[in-house]
């Protein structure tokens, strides 16, 4: 009895491990094999029969189906110059994908065109061609196919004529024009560009005599401010009691001479980045002092309202005569003409 209860349960167990296999198979394996038929693969000829150097098309197409849950990429075969050593590849298109039925836009398919040709009579077979799937191992075959390519039929009983000669071809002047119409537009127009600024030049261009400009020599910077401090000082302004214009004339003779002579802006700047502008000029000891001195003592009358005293104001005019005098440039000209 116990025997019987125990085969009995042994039969349960196995009856019961079927039924989960049989799950597994149903839940996990059909999707695959349903998916795995979804995806087929073809090859067509548009003609199974040309003639030696004809051309024929070779049309290669995979069909499948994709939903949100997959990403499905097809590894087309690779195709060389030749598919085999009879048959040629001239030429092949880009892959293109598009959705045959509209009414099932999870449906998708690749196309591409090879152009073949045959330089070798007979019947040549065309192999499968392989497609992949890039997320696994699946491999889909094409057909085989089979290309007749015949001969051309070649009367041997006529005899072996030679190659006849090109037809004469009257040609003229007029058929040349229109063989080079480009040439020939091209040149007038070169010819219409080339005379028109021919006559805008005599037009509006003439040629003007040359003009003689003499150049007057440049009065020296030393003899202009030594001829402004002789005004200044035939003016006698100090003396009639206008300190500040006085000491604004005479600085204003000097700055300008400094420009003129050294190309120091001392006309815009202020009296510390004039003697700062002198640190690498070559100027003597005496003629720094007394351009400080004057410059200072002018600085003071303009802003402090110093009231300096009359030795002062001669000395500011003799220090301006003695800077001018110790740092000029004497120019010998030579005014003499050849004989």
């Amino acid at each position: 009895m116990k025997q019987l209860l125990k085969n009995k349960k042994k039969h349960h167990a196995a009856q019961f491990l079927k039924k989960i296999f049989g799950v597994f198979v149903v839940v996990f394996l059909c999707p695959l094999i349903i998916a795995a038929q979804d995806i087929k693969a073809t090859a067509e000829l548009d003609t199974n029969s040309i003639r030696i150097g004809e051309q024929v098309k070779l049309y290669l197409r995979i069909q499948y189906n994709v939903d949100n849950s997959k990403q499905i990429i097809i590894r087309w075969p690779e195709i060389a110059d030749t598919i085999r050593k009879e048959i040629e590849i001239v030429n092949q298109s880009k892959i293109d994908t598009l959705i045959p039925d509209k009414n099932n836009p999870f449906q998708f398919v690749q196309s591409k065109i090879i152009y073949l040709t045959s330089f070798d009579s007979g019947y040549w077979a065309i192999p499968p061609f392989q497609f992949r799937l890039e997320e696994d191992t699946s491999v889909f075959y094409t057909e085989p196919l089979l290309l007749s390519v015949g001969s051309i039929a070649v009367d041997t009983t006529l005899a072996i004529k030679d190659i006849k000669q090109p037809f004469d071809q009257s040609y003229n002047w007029l058929d040349w024009l229109k063989d080079n119409m480009y040439v020939v537009y091209g040149s007038l127009l070169a010819i219409l560009l080339i005379l028109l600024i021919i006559y805008l030049v005599r037009r509006f261009y003439k040629i003007k005599p040359a003009v003689v400009i003499l150049e007057v020599p440049k009065i020296p910077a030393h003899i202009i401010a030594i001829q402004k401090l002789d005004e200044l000082k035939n003016e006698k302004i100090w003396q009639q009691g206008k300190l500040k214009v006085y000491h604004i004339r005479l600085t204003e003779i000097v700055r300008e001479y400094i420009e003129n002579r050294y190309r120091i802006k001392a006309l815009e700047n202020t009296t510390d980045e004039i003697l700062f502008g002198f640190r690498n000029v070559a100027i003597d000891e005496g003629s720094r002092l007394k351009l400080m001195k004057l410059l200072v003592l002018a600085d003071l009358v303009k802003f402090a309202k110093e009231q300096p005293l009359p030795d002062e104001n001669e000395l500011s005019l003799s220090d301006a005569y003695d800077f001018v005098n110790g740092t000029k440039i004497e120019l010998s000209i030579n005014t003499s003409l050849p004989a």
